[in-house]
Protein backbone atom coordinates (compact mmCIF):
# COMPACT_ATOMS: atom_id res chain seq x y z
CA UNK A 1 0.00 0.00 0.00
CA UNK A 2 1.27 3.40 -0.93
CA UNK A 3 2.32 5.97 1.42
CA UNK A 4 -0.70 8.37 1.92
CA UNK A 5 -1.06 11.66 0.33
CA UNK A 6 -2.46 14.65 2.05
CA UNK A 7 -1.88 18.32 1.59
CA UNK A 8 0.23 20.46 3.57
CA UNK A 9 0.96 19.33 7.41
CA UNK A 10 -0.10 16.28 8.66
CA UNK A 11 -2.82 16.11 11.26
CA UNK A 12 -3.45 13.88 14.27
CA UNK A 13 -5.99 13.59 17.19
CA UNK A 14 -4.69 12.49 20.41
CA UNK A 15 -7.70 11.36 22.04
CA UNK A 16 -6.88 12.25 26.23
CA UNK A 17 -5.28 14.87 27.58
CA UNK A 18 -3.53 13.27 30.73
CA UNK A 19 0.22 12.64 31.51
CA UNK A 20 0.00 9.62 28.44
CA UNK A 21 -1.96 12.19 26.27
CA UNK A 22 0.29 15.40 27.04
CA UNK A 23 3.44 13.20 26.28
CA UNK A 24 2.02 11.72 22.83
CA UNK A 25 1.54 15.88 21.54
CA UNK A 26 4.96 16.58 22.57
CA UNK A 27 6.53 13.83 20.84
CA UNK A 28 4.12 13.85 17.61
CA UNK A 29 4.53 17.75 17.12
CA UNK A 30 7.67 17.70 15.50
CA UNK A 31 5.90 15.25 12.79
CA UNK A 32 2.42 16.72 12.81
CA UNK A 33 0.07 19.46 13.63
CA UNK A 34 -1.44 17.76 17.32
CA UNK A 35 -5.27 18.56 18.31
CA UNK A 36 -6.06 16.91 21.85
CA UNK A 37 -9.07 16.02 22.63
CA UNK A 38 -10.73 15.31 26.12
CA UNK A 39 -14.04 15.37 27.84
CA UNK A 40 -13.06 17.46 31.15
CA UNK A 41 -12.53 21.01 31.80
CA UNK A 42 -8.64 21.49 32.42
CA UNK A 43 -8.34 23.07 35.82
CA UNK A 44 -6.67 26.32 35.15
CA UNK A 45 -3.69 24.77 38.39
CA UNK A 46 -2.38 22.12 39.82
CA UNK A 47 -6.00 20.62 40.84
CA UNK A 48 -7.48 17.11 40.73
CA UNK A 49 -9.71 16.50 37.91
CA UNK A 50 -12.53 14.04 37.11
CA UNK A 51 -10.39 12.22 33.91
CA UNK A 52 -7.81 11.68 36.80
CA UNK A 53 -9.63 9.94 39.46
CA UNK A 54 -6.15 8.16 41.08
CA UNK A 55 -4.51 11.89 41.12
CA UNK A 56 -5.09 12.09 44.97
CA UNK A 57 -2.64 8.64 45.31
CA UNK A 58 1.01 8.52 45.78
CA UNK A 59 2.39 9.46 42.69
CA UNK A 60 6.10 9.24 41.48
CA UNK A 61 8.28 9.03 37.96
CA UNK A 62 10.76 6.68 38.37
CA UNK A 63 14.43 7.30 36.59
CA UNK A 64 13.79 6.23 33.58
CA UNK A 65 10.72 7.83 32.94
CA UNK A 66 12.92 10.81 34.20
CA UNK A 67 15.44 9.91 31.35
CA UNK A 68 11.90 9.89 29.09
CA UNK A 69 11.11 13.14 29.60
CA UNK A 70 14.34 14.94 29.66
CA UNK A 71 14.51 13.61 25.97
CA UNK A 72 11.07 14.16 25.24
CA UNK A 73 10.70 17.86 26.69
CA UNK A 74 14.00 19.26 28.12
CA UNK A 75 13.54 21.49 31.00
CA UNK A 76 10.33 19.92 32.00
CA UNK A 77 11.88 18.29 35.20
CA UNK A 78 13.60 21.19 36.01
CA UNK A 79 10.01 23.19 35.53
CA UNK A 80 8.37 20.47 38.09
CA UNK A 81 11.32 21.09 40.81
CA UNK A 82 10.91 24.72 40.79
CA UNK A 83 7.41 24.82 41.04
CA UNK A 84 8.17 21.88 44.15
CA UNK A 85 8.66 18.90 43.17
CA UNK A 86 11.73 16.76 44.23
CA UNK A 87 14.50 14.45 42.58
CA UNK A 88 14.67 11.76 45.11
CA UNK A 89 18.06 10.04 45.45
CA UNK A 90 16.96 6.57 45.54
CA UNK A 91 17.61 4.93 48.03
CA UNK A 92 19.93 7.76 49.81
CA UNK A 93 16.21 9.52 50.53
CA UNK A 94 14.00 6.51 50.79
CA UNK A 95 13.54 3.98 53.73
CA UNK A 96 12.13 1.01 52.09
CA UNK A 97 11.39 -2.44 53.19
CA UNK A 98 11.02 -5.03 49.88
CA UNK A 99 8.18 -7.53 49.44
CA UNK A 100 10.80 -10.22 51.12
CA UNK A 101 10.68 -8.28 54.58
CA UNK A 102 14.02 -7.05 53.40
CA UNK A 103 15.40 -3.51 54.36
CA UNK A 104 16.88 -1.84 51.89
CA UNK A 105 20.40 0.16 53.22
CA UNK A 106 20.32 3.86 52.24
CA UNK A 107 23.24 3.90 49.79
CA UNK A 108 24.49 7.24 48.39
CA UNK A 109 26.72 5.98 45.28
CA UNK A 110 23.69 4.68 42.57
CA UNK A 111 23.05 7.62 39.96
CA UNK A 112 19.28 6.96 40.31
CA UNK A 113 16.47 9.78 40.95
CA UNK A 114 12.80 9.71 40.96
CA UNK A 115 10.67 12.57 40.68
CA UNK A 116 8.01 12.77 43.58
CA UNK A 117 5.44 15.51 43.83
CA UNK A 118 1.59 15.23 43.47
CA UNK A 119 0.08 14.06 40.50
CA UNK A 120 -2.01 17.40 40.11
CA UNK A 121 1.40 19.58 40.09
CA UNK A 122 2.88 16.94 37.52
CA UNK A 123 -0.09 17.14 35.39
CA UNK A 124 -0.57 20.97 35.73
CA UNK A 125 3.62 21.33 34.82
CA UNK A 126 3.49 18.94 31.88
CA UNK A 127 0.20 20.68 30.70
CA UNK A 128 1.49 23.83 30.64
CA UNK A 129 4.87 23.14 28.44
CA UNK A 130 3.06 21.22 26.33
CA UNK A 131 0.46 23.34 25.20
CA UNK A 132 2.95 26.37 24.84
CA UNK A 133 3.56 24.60 21.45
CA UNK A 134 2.00 26.36 18.31
CA UNK A 135 1.36 22.67 16.99
CA UNK A 136 -0.26 21.52 19.82
CA UNK A 137 -4.47 22.51 20.14
CA UNK A 138 -6.69 21.78 23.01
CA UNK A 139 -10.18 20.70 22.63
CA UNK A 140 -12.18 20.51 26.01
CA UNK A 141 -15.34 19.30 27.17
CA UNK A 142 -15.13 16.83 23.75
CA UNK A 143 -15.54 13.25 23.87
CA UNK A 144 -14.68 10.40 21.32
CA UNK A 145 -17.53 8.76 19.93
CA UNK A 146 -15.29 6.32 17.68
CA UNK A 147 -13.16 5.73 15.03
CA UNK A 148 -13.74 6.50 10.94
CA UNK A 149 -12.58 4.46 8.47
CA UNK A 150 -12.62 0.50 8.33
CA UNK A 151 -10.06 -2.22 9.07
CA UNK A 152 -7.44 -0.85 6.73
CA UNK A 153 -7.23 2.78 7.66
CA UNK A 154 -8.25 4.83 10.60
CA UNK A 155 -9.02 8.59 8.82
CA UNK A 156 -10.33 10.17 11.76
CA UNK A 157 -12.71 10.11 14.99
CA UNK A 158 -16.46 10.93 15.34
CA UNK A 159 -16.33 13.84 18.90
CA UNK A 160 -19.51 14.92 20.82
CA UNK A 161 -18.87 18.26 22.46
CA UNK A 162 -21.65 21.15 22.80
CA UNK A 163 -21.66 21.79 19.60
CA UNK A 164 -23.25 18.66 18.64
CA UNK A 165 -21.32 15.45 16.79
CA UNK A 166 -18.52 15.97 13.70
CA UNK A 167 -15.87 13.79 12.64
CA UNK A 168 -11.94 15.27 13.36
CA UNK A 169 -10.55 14.20 10.13
CA UNK A 170 -6.70 13.17 10.83
CA UNK A 171 -3.98 11.34 9.21
CA UNK A 172 -3.47 9.66 12.86
CA UNK A 173 -5.41 9.20 15.27
CA UNK A 174 -3.56 8.12 19.04
CA UNK A 175 -5.74 6.70 21.65
CA UNK A 176 -4.35 7.68 25.17
CA UNK A 177 -7.34 7.62 27.18
CA UNK A 178 -5.49 5.54 30.08
CA UNK A 179 -7.75 2.09 31.38
CA UNK A 180 -11.18 3.19 30.37
CA UNK A 181 -10.29 3.25 27.10
CA UNK A 182 -12.67 1.93 24.30
CA UNK A 183 -9.77 1.02 21.85
CA UNK A 184 -10.98 -3.18 21.90
CA UNK A 185 -14.53 -2.02 20.97
CA UNK A 186 -13.55 0.31 18.26
CA UNK A 187 -11.48 -2.09 16.67
CA UNK A 188 -13.84 -4.87 16.31
CA UNK A 189 -16.57 -2.05 14.86
CA UNK A 190 -13.90 -1.83 11.87
CA UNK A 191 -13.92 -5.58 11.65
CA UNK A 192 -10.43 -6.55 13.35
CA UNK A 193 -10.26 -9.28 15.35
CA UNK A 194 -10.05 -8.84 19.59
CA UNK A 195 -6.71 -8.83 20.50
CA UNK A 196 -5.20 -11.10 23.51
CA UNK A 197 -5.67 -9.59 26.73
CA UNK A 198 -4.43 -11.03 30.06
CA UNK A 199 -5.32 -9.71 33.51
CA UNK A 200 -3.57 -10.09 36.89
CA UNK A 201 -5.75 -9.17 39.91
CA UNK A 202 -4.50 -9.45 43.30
CA UNK A 203 -7.29 -7.58 44.27
CA UNK A 204 -5.50 -4.47 46.02
CA UNK A 205 -8.16 -1.28 47.48
CA UNK A 206 -6.05 1.75 48.15
CA UNK A 207 -6.77 4.72 50.84
CA UNK A 208 -5.22 7.72 50.22
CA UNK A 209 -5.26 10.62 53.49
CA UNK A 210 -2.88 14.12 53.00
CA UNK A 211 -1.52 14.79 56.38
CA UNK A 212 0.43 17.97 57.44
CA UNK A 213 4.13 17.28 57.72
CA UNK A 214 4.76 17.32 60.83
CA UNK A 215 7.16 18.69 63.47
CA UNK A 216 9.98 19.87 61.50
CA UNK A 217 10.09 17.85 58.43
CA UNK A 218 8.97 20.43 55.76
CA UNK A 219 12.18 22.34 56.03
CA UNK A 220 13.95 19.11 55.47
CA UNK A 221 14.65 16.38 52.58
CA UNK A 222 12.51 14.09 54.38
CA UNK A 223 12.58 10.59 53.25
CA UNK A 224 10.13 8.55 51.86
CA UNK A 225 8.62 5.77 53.40
CA UNK A 226 7.85 2.27 51.91
CA UNK A 227 6.62 -0.63 53.41
CA UNK A 228 6.02 -3.20 50.66
CA UNK A 229 3.57 -6.07 51.24
CA UNK A 230 4.80 -9.50 51.16
CA UNK A 231 3.06 -12.29 48.68
CA UNK A 232 4.07 -14.84 50.65
CA UNK A 233 1.66 -13.77 53.60
CA UNK A 234 -1.72 -12.79 52.19
CA UNK A 235 -3.34 -10.58 52.52
CA UNK A 236 -0.32 -8.27 51.64
CA UNK A 237 -0.34 -5.19 53.23
CA UNK A 238 1.67 -1.70 52.37
CA UNK A 239 1.83 1.48 52.31
CA UNK A 240 4.53 4.46 50.98
CA UNK A 241 4.59 7.62 53.12
CA UNK A 242 5.26 10.61 50.00
CA UNK A 243 6.63 14.54 50.85
CA UNK A 244 5.56 16.52 48.61
CA UNK A 245 5.41 20.23 47.78
CA UNK A 246 3.50 22.85 50.33
CA UNK A 247 4.29 21.00 53.36
CA UNK A 248 2.72 17.97 53.16
CA UNK A 249 2.86 14.27 52.74
CA UNK A 250 0.68 12.20 51.02
CA UNK A 251 -0.05 8.56 52.32
CA UNK A 252 -1.43 5.73 50.65
CA UNK A 253 -2.12 2.33 52.16
CA UNK A 254 -2.69 -0.84 50.38
CA UNK A 255 -4.35 -4.16 51.10
CA UNK A 256 -5.41 -7.14 48.97
CA UNK A 257 -8.04 -9.54 49.40
CA UNK A 258 -9.09 -9.72 52.94
CA UNK A 259 -6.97 -7.29 54.15
CA UNK A 260 -8.46 -4.07 52.47
CA UNK A 261 -8.09 -0.78 54.10
CA UNK A 262 -11.26 1.49 54.59
CA UNK A 263 -12.48 4.46 53.63
CA UNK A 264 -13.25 5.44 57.71
CA UNK A 265 -10.94 8.05 58.87
CA UNK A 266 -10.79 6.90 62.71
CA UNK A 267 -9.00 3.86 60.89
CA UNK A 268 -6.73 5.01 58.64
CA UNK A 269 -3.67 4.96 61.62
CA UNK A 270 -4.79 1.79 63.11
CA UNK A 271 -4.20 0.00 59.39
CA UNK A 272 -1.12 1.38 59.04
CA UNK A 273 0.53 0.38 62.58
CA UNK A 274 -0.61 -3.24 61.19
CA UNK A 275 1.70 -3.42 58.20
CA UNK A 276 4.58 -5.31 58.48
CA UNK A 277 6.24 -3.00 60.09
CA UNK A 278 4.30 -0.13 62.28
CA UNK A 279 7.17 2.39 61.01
CA UNK A 280 4.50 4.20 59.08
CA UNK A 281 1.70 4.40 61.55
CA UNK A 282 4.32 5.72 64.34
CA UNK A 283 4.91 8.63 62.07
CA UNK A 284 1.70 9.40 61.21
CA UNK A 285 0.76 9.35 65.03
CA UNK A 286 2.52 12.71 65.04
CA UNK A 287 0.96 14.46 62.02
CA UNK A 288 -2.39 16.18 61.58
CA UNK A 289 -4.49 14.98 58.89
CA UNK A 290 -5.36 17.46 55.97
CA UNK A 291 -8.76 16.23 54.28
CA UNK A 292 -10.36 12.91 54.32
CA UNK A 293 -9.68 9.17 53.13
CA UNK A 294 -9.92 9.03 49.20
CA UNK A 295 -10.49 5.34 48.79
CA UNK A 296 -10.03 3.43 44.90
CA UNK A 297 -10.31 -0.17 43.87
CA UNK A 298 -9.25 -0.30 40.21
CA UNK A 299 -5.51 -1.42 40.23
CA UNK A 300 -5.56 -5.16 38.33
CA UNK A 301 -2.86 -5.31 35.97
CA UNK A 302 -4.56 -5.71 32.77
CA UNK A 303 -2.73 -5.87 29.49
CA UNK A 304 -3.99 -5.47 25.61
CA UNK A 305 -1.41 -7.05 22.92
CA UNK A 306 -2.14 -5.17 20.37
CA UNK A 307 1.40 -5.67 19.49
CA UNK A 308 0.35 -9.11 18.55
CA UNK A 309 -2.43 -8.93 16.05
CA UNK A 310 -2.19 -9.76 12.80
CA UNK A 311 -3.86 -7.00 11.38
CA UNK A 312 -3.76 -3.69 12.14
CA UNK A 313 -5.35 -0.31 10.97
CA UNK A 314 -2.80 2.34 9.21
CA UNK A 315 -3.59 5.48 11.01
CA UNK A 316 -4.12 4.46 14.36
CA UNK A 317 -1.90 3.80 17.67
CA UNK A 318 -2.51 3.08 21.16
CA UNK A 319 -0.53 4.24 23.97
CA UNK A 320 -0.17 4.28 28.07
CA UNK A 321 -2.17 2.83 30.06
CA UNK A 322 -4.47 2.17 27.18
CA UNK A 323 -2.13 -0.47 26.23
CA UNK A 324 -2.03 -1.72 29.71
CA UNK A 325 -2.59 -0.20 33.22
CA UNK A 326 -0.66 -1.97 36.64
CA UNK A 327 -1.57 -2.09 40.08
CA UNK A 328 -0.46 1.12 40.89
CA UNK A 329 1.69 0.54 43.95
CA UNK A 330 4.77 -0.43 41.91
CA UNK A 331 4.33 3.55 40.06
CA UNK A 332 5.21 2.69 36.27
CA UNK A 333 2.47 4.53 34.98
CA UNK A 334 3.95 7.92 34.41
CA UNK A 335 7.26 6.53 32.97
CA UNK A 336 5.85 4.12 30.44
CA UNK A 337 3.60 6.92 29.47
CA UNK A 338 6.94 9.09 28.47
CA UNK A 339 8.53 6.27 27.40
CA UNK A 340 6.11 5.16 24.87
CA UNK A 341 6.00 8.50 23.30
CA UNK A 342 9.79 8.67 23.07
CA UNK A 343 9.19 4.93 21.34
CA UNK A 344 6.61 6.44 19.06
CA UNK A 345 8.50 9.49 18.26
CA UNK A 346 11.90 7.58 17.39
CA UNK A 347 9.98 5.88 14.66
CA UNK A 348 8.63 8.56 12.92
CA UNK A 349 11.88 9.70 12.90
CA UNK A 350 12.57 6.72 10.60
CA UNK A 351 9.25 6.15 9.11
CA UNK A 352 6.75 8.25 7.44
CA UNK A 353 4.07 9.30 9.52
CA UNK A 354 1.29 8.33 6.48
CA UNK A 355 3.16 5.31 4.94
CA UNK A 356 1.60 1.89 5.25
CA UNK A 357 2.20 0.11 8.42
CA UNK A 358 4.13 2.76 10.55
CA UNK A 359 1.13 2.38 12.83
CA UNK A 360 1.86 -1.48 13.94
CA UNK A 361 6.14 -0.26 13.90
CA UNK A 362 4.53 2.25 16.62
CA UNK A 363 2.45 -0.40 18.33
CA UNK A 364 5.31 -2.76 18.73
CA UNK A 365 7.61 -0.15 19.88
CA UNK A 366 5.24 0.94 22.22
CA UNK A 367 5.04 -3.03 23.51
CA UNK A 368 8.97 -2.79 25.09
CA UNK A 369 8.33 -0.42 28.03
CA UNK A 370 5.11 -1.68 28.62
CA UNK A 371 5.89 -4.79 28.60
CA UNK A 372 9.18 -4.43 31.39
CA UNK A 373 6.64 -3.01 33.58
CA UNK A 374 4.50 -5.20 32.73
CA UNK A 375 6.69 -8.36 33.94
CA UNK A 376 7.72 -5.94 37.06
CA UNK A 377 4.03 -6.15 38.02
CA UNK A 378 2.71 -9.04 37.58
CA UNK A 379 5.93 -10.82 38.69
CA UNK A 380 4.84 -10.04 42.20
CA UNK A 381 0.70 -9.80 41.53
CA UNK A 382 0.33 -13.43 40.18
CA UNK A 383 1.97 -14.79 43.54
CA UNK A 384 -1.10 -13.66 45.66
CA UNK A 385 -4.19 -16.22 45.73
CA UNK A 386 -6.68 -16.04 42.95
CA UNK A 387 -5.12 -13.49 41.03
CA UNK A 388 -4.68 -15.10 38.27
CA UNK A 389 -6.60 -18.47 36.23
CA UNK A 390 -3.25 -19.32 34.68
CA UNK A 391 -0.77 -19.63 38.15
CA UNK A 392 2.50 -18.95 37.97
CA UNK A 393 4.77 -21.77 35.64
CA UNK A 394 7.20 -23.58 36.83
CA UNK A 395 9.79 -20.95 35.25
CA UNK A 396 8.30 -18.13 36.38
CA UNK A 397 8.52 -19.02 40.14
CA UNK A 398 11.81 -19.78 40.09
CA UNK A 399 12.74 -16.58 38.20
CA UNK A 400 10.92 -15.08 41.14
CA UNK A 401 13.12 -16.75 43.39
CA UNK A 402 16.35 -15.49 41.63
CA UNK A 403 14.24 -11.64 41.55
CA UNK A 404 14.09 -12.36 45.30
CA UNK A 405 18.10 -13.67 45.46
CA UNK A 406 18.63 -10.08 43.53
CA UNK A 407 16.59 -8.09 46.68
CA UNK A 408 18.02 -9.58 49.35
CA UNK A 409 22.23 -8.85 47.19
CA UNK A 410 21.06 -5.75 46.40
CA UNK A 411 20.03 -4.77 49.87
CA UNK A 412 24.05 -5.85 51.29
CA UNK A 413 25.56 -4.68 48.05
CA UNK A 414 25.62 -1.05 46.48
CA UNK A 415 27.01 -2.87 43.15
CA UNK A 416 24.23 -5.20 43.33
CA UNK A 417 21.69 -2.45 44.02
CA UNK A 418 22.88 -0.49 41.26
CA UNK A 419 21.59 -3.11 39.13
CA UNK A 420 18.63 -3.91 40.75
CA UNK A 421 17.92 -0.10 40.57
CA UNK A 422 18.56 0.15 36.86
CA UNK A 423 15.32 -2.94 36.10
CA UNK A 424 13.29 -1.31 38.88
CA UNK A 425 13.69 2.51 37.52
CA UNK A 426 13.35 1.06 33.96
CA UNK A 427 16.36 2.63 32.67
CA UNK A 428 17.57 -0.98 31.70
CA UNK A 429 16.05 -4.59 30.61
CA UNK A 430 15.81 -7.32 32.57
CA UNK A 431 19.19 -8.41 31.44
CA UNK A 432 20.79 -6.22 33.80
CA UNK A 433 20.06 -8.92 36.56
CA UNK A 434 22.32 -11.19 35.00
CA UNK A 435 25.35 -9.58 34.86
CA UNK A 436 28.68 -9.10 36.85
CA UNK A 437 26.94 -6.48 39.27
CA UNK A 438 24.79 -8.64 40.43
CA UNK A 439 26.25 -12.40 40.20
CA UNK A 440 29.37 -11.51 41.72
CA UNK A 441 28.15 -10.08 44.66
CA UNK A 442 25.40 -12.42 45.12
CA UNK A 443 27.92 -15.31 44.47
CA UNK A 444 31.06 -14.88 46.25
CA UNK A 445 31.43 -10.91 46.33
CA UNK A 446 31.53 -9.10 50.04
CA UNK A 447 28.00 -8.13 51.16
CA UNK A 448 27.21 -6.75 54.81
CA UNK A 449 24.76 -7.81 57.14
CA UNK A 450 21.17 -7.11 56.36
CA UNK A 451 19.35 -4.33 58.57
CA UNK A 452 17.04 -5.25 61.28
CA UNK A 453 15.23 -2.51 61.16
CA UNK A 454 14.66 0.99 58.99
CA UNK A 455 17.10 3.09 58.33
CA UNK A 456 15.42 5.91 59.40
CA UNK A 457 18.25 8.19 61.26
CA UNK A 458 17.91 10.31 64.21
CA UNK A 459 17.45 13.74 63.41
CA UNK A 460 14.81 12.36 61.04
CA UNK A 461 12.89 10.71 63.89
CA UNK A 462 13.63 14.02 65.94
CA UNK A 463 12.22 16.32 63.12
CA UNK A 464 8.84 14.53 63.19
CA UNK A 465 7.94 14.96 66.71
CA UNK A 466 9.95 18.43 67.10
CA UNK A 467 8.01 21.32 67.25
CA UNK A 468 8.54 24.05 64.82
CA UNK A 469 12.20 25.95 64.95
Amino acid sequence: MPERTFAGRPTTVVIGASAAGLFAAAALAEFTDVTLIDRDTMPQGPEPRRGVPQAHHAHLVWGGGVAAVNNLLPGLVDEAVASGARLVPIMGGMVSRAPTEVWFRRYTSTHHRNLVCSRPLFDHVLRERVLRDPQVHLLQNTTALGLEGDAAAVTGVRVKNGAGESVLRADLVVDASGRGSRAPDWLKELGLPAAEVREVDAGVAYATRRFKAPGRTSGMQFPLINVQANPAKPPGRGGIILPVENGRWIVTLSGTRGGEPSGAADSFIDFALGLGDPMIGELLKEAEPDGGVVTSRSTANRRHYFERMPRWPDGFVVLGDAIAGYNPVYGHGLTVAAQCAVAARDVLRSAGLTAHGTAMRVQRAAARPVGAAWDLAVGQDALYPGATDTPPTLVQRLLARYVDSCVKTGAANYRALGALLDVMSMERSPARLFSMDMLWPMLVGRKQELLAGPPLRDDERDAVVSGPK
